[in-house]
């Protein structure tokens, strides 16, 4: 074995392995803008069930 290939052998060996698991950046900017507007949703409808129960209309 030559010296250049030992020491491309031995730093394959001390040098760990990246593990990329887990989602794209991409999937992970869809997934907070979904949760995001599912957030707003809910907000905009709590105030408006809010605003509707506390209005009281005077029919004149």
């Amino acid at each position: 074995m030559s010296i250049p290939s030992a020491v491309t052998l031995l730093l394959g060996l001390l040098t760990p392995t990246r593990a990329e698991r887990g989602l794209s950046q991409s999937t992970e900017n869809v997934i907070l803008l979904v949760g995001a507007v599912a957030v707003a949703g809910a907000v905009i409808a709590l105030v408006l069930n809010y605003v509707q129960t506390a209005l009281v209309l005077n029919p004149w």
